[in-house]
């Protein structure tokens, strides 16, 4: 039985399969799923990125996985730039790819207000995580200091 198990995580391994939850595939990937959490409300899956541990872990790296779960009462959600949300098609390219690092702009339209952000990502041994992402106005590691327990 061990044998059969080891079998299949290396043929999982040689698919490019992730045996890890950390980190996602590509730089896009990530922005997809951020994204993803950002629906109607109806359901945990819909009511924005959750402040876990467990998301924390999948979506950011190490310096920013503390000040996302300890971050609390911030005024607005900094991925809408809003505290509430009802989002258009969501735009998403790559601005410049620089070693290990990649910088992806998302736009869209929330309630009917453009928004810019700039993802910076990079790539670490999980694959890639959210390293920090920029607004017009400041950034997510900025404002999560400012609202941090």
């Amino acid at each position: 039985m061990a044998r059969l198990l080891t079998a299949i995580l290396i043929l999982l391994v040689g698919f490019g399969v992730s045996t890890s939850d950390a980190g996602f595939r590509s730089p896009e990937s990530v922005v997809r799923n951020v994204y993803a959490y950002y629906g109607d409300r109806s359901s945990d899956l819909s009511s924005g990125l959750p402040r876990e541990v467990a998301t924390a872990h999948q979506f950011f790296d190490r310096s920013l996985r503390t000040a996302w779960t300890l971050s609390s009462n911030p005024p607005y959600d900094f991925f809408v730039q809003c505290p509430t949300w009802k989002l258009g098609a969501i735009s998403i390219s790559i601005l410049r790819r620089q070693f290990d690092k990649t910088y992806v702009a998302v736009a869209f339209a929330n309630n009917g207000r453009a928004v810019t952000l700039n993802f910076i990502l990079v790539n670490g041994p999980d694959g890639w995580v959210i390293s920090d992402v920029e607004s017009p106005h400041d950034s997510l590691r900025m404002f999560l200091a400012q609202y941090k327990n």
